[in-house]
């Protein structure tokens, strides 16, 4: 046949289009990632075997014991989806090749059968799956030994921790012209509804860090070096009168981080976190405007504001004779030796931090604000890492008339 119609993802389509060494797509669940990955490879077999080239397909795991640790099923279904591929390729139990025994599918595990396939076809192409564990000494050796001319090493992942091999090489600091994105539920027009399901009872029975790991691509970290795990949940919720609040907080933003305000409230020993509002490069000018737009009455209460900046406060605390909208209550907020950790303490000192789904940037900073982890133990220390904290900062500045110096609690409780 000389022509087919192929259905991809949207986001797929560019990955696939021209040439390129790398090919990749790593996120959460029910993306579709995999399944078009896997069809993928049949496709390219097929236009290599058409084209008289005769080679392998390998798809490869770190760690592969038996053909049921395998992708052999998910290649084997997505040829069978397609009545064409299915008509054009030999499927048996344990093996996939072209009709016309030109390509043929290996599959292997990377940590300690690569080397076997030295010496025999060449590798047409290269196809990691479940690639995040795979080592660094796997990913060298697997360069060279995919030669073949317009070979392709293409991977998909589950990202599970910050810098590994995988993340490294191939989201951090890819190769020049590979061609790799970000997948997840929402970039998969056939989203099922059996999935939708399942990940809106996720949504209600998971831990935020664990949920955004399995469905929207996040990192699992070490969950003894975040500082707020176990902490935080999220649910909409609409404050009640008798609640404390509301408190406000801004974190003055320096070259590319953001200046971040929050607007929180306080009730039977939790906190709540109603509104977020920030971006980079925000003018003096334009501070008060910004947060007025997104952090309904700012202007009305009392403003707790990083004291690091006091030019700043006075700028925006000031409607410049008209020319501008100001915060006049906008104060600096009290520090102290240890106030950080302080302010940590009173956060963990709730019984939960209730975030509102809208505060997206709130929430990806309590799943990645941690404490530094000796590089030679793995174990977390006391030391808090300064980043992911624009957001935090500005909770605990909001929060700083209730906290106590050299204890969790303050007022509220």
């Amino acid at each position: 046949m000389s022509t087919a119609r192929l259905e991809l993802p949207p986001k797929l389509i560019p990955v696939f289009t021209g040439p390129a060494r790398y090919r990749g797509a790593w996120g959460g669940r029910g993306s579709a990632k995999t399944r078009t990955f896997a069809k993928m490879t049949a496709v390219r077999a097929y236009q290599a075997a058409e084209a008289g080239e005769r080679g392998l397909i390998l798809c490869g795991r770190e760690f592969m014991n038996s053909m049921e640790d395998s992708s052999l099923n998910e290649v084997k279904l997505a040829i069978e989806s397609e009545p064409w591929l299915a008509a054009y390729f030999e499927v048996g139990e344990k093996f996939i090749r072209t009709k016309n025994r030109r390509v043929h599918y290996a599959f292997t595990g990377l940590r300690h059968n690569l080397d076997s396939l030295k010496g025999k076809a060449p590798i047409i192409l290269a196809w990691i799956d479940e690639a995040e564990p795979v080592s660094e000494t796997a990913w060298t050796k697997l360069g060279p030994t995919v030669r073949a001319p317009g070979s392709e090493i293409w991977v998909t992942w589950n990202p599970e921790k910050d810098g590994s091999a995988t993340d490294l090489r191939f989201r951090k600091k890819p190769a020049a012209g590979s061609k790799i994105v970000e997948m997840n539920y929402g970039d998969n027009p056939w989203f099922p509804a059996e999935l939708e399901a399942e990940r809106l009872a996720d949504r209600e029975r998971l831990d935020d860090a664990t949920y955004r790991w399995s469905w929207e691509g996040a990192y699992r970290e070490n969950s003894d070096a975040q500082i707020l795990a176990g902490k935080y949940v999220v649910r909409e919720f609409t404050p009640a009168p008798d609640w404390g609040g509301p408190y406000y907080g801004l974190d003055w933003g320096f070259s590319q981080d953001p200046t971040a305000g929050v607007k929180l409230w306080v009730y039977d020993r939790r906190l709540y976190v109603e509104y977020e509002a920030g971006r980079p490069g925000l003018e003096n000018d334009d501070i008060a405007a910004y947060m007025m737009q997104r952090l309904p009455g700012i202007e009305r209460h009392t403003v707790r504001a990083d004291s690091a900046r006091p030019e700043t406060i006075s700028h925006v605390k000031s409607t410049g004779n008209g020319r501008r909208q100001a915060l006049p209550l906008i104060i600096p907020v009290d520090k102290w030796p240890g106030s950080v950790e302080d302010g940590i303490a009173h956060l963990r000192g709730y019984s939960e931090i209730v975030v509102h789904p809208r505060c997206t940037a709130f929430l990806n900073e309590a799943r990645l604000y941690s404490y530094k982890v000796d590089k030679n133990t793995g174990d977390p220390t006391t030391i808090v890492v300064d980043a992911h904290n624009h957001y935090i900062d500005a909770a605990r500045y909001a929060l700083g008339g209730l906290i106590r110096r050299n204890g969790p609690r303050g007022g509220i409780f």
